[in-house]
């Protein structure tokens, strides 16, 4: 939980977290859920603040699972705040405890 981004860093990237999706994928018996909660990124910033902001854009999250595989079946709304605008860090003080965060919920088909 709330680490997905760091499988991206140093010097993981993408390939990185494709072969983690994976690896989760075959280990999953069939219908089995995979859950990723992170910390949001500014939309369309893709991987580029997981090392820096240890922050991840929701919709590159989603596009590297389902391509993996696996379905995407949902998500919550519990932990987002729409007050924090993805520039700070997650460790800053004056967003500690309180960033925009994204729950999905995958299945194995």
């Amino acid at each position: 939980m709330q680490n997905y981004h760091d499988i991206a860093n140093n010097g993981g990237g993408e390939g990185a977290l494709k072969a983690f999706d994976k690896a989760v994928f075959n280990m999953l018996k069939r219908g089995g859920i995979y859950v990723v909660i992170d910390h949001a990124d500014a939309p369309g910033s893709g991987l580029s603040g997981t090392e820096t902001r240890h922050r991840i854009d929701p919709a590159a999250v989603k596009a590297q699972v389902q391509a993996a595989g696996f379905k995407f079946v949902g998500e919550s709304t519990a932990l987002r705040n729409p007050a924090d605008d993805h520039t700070k860090p997650v460790f800053d003080p004056a967003i500690r405890g309180t960033t925009d965060q994204f729950v999905y919920k995958f299945k194995k088909p």
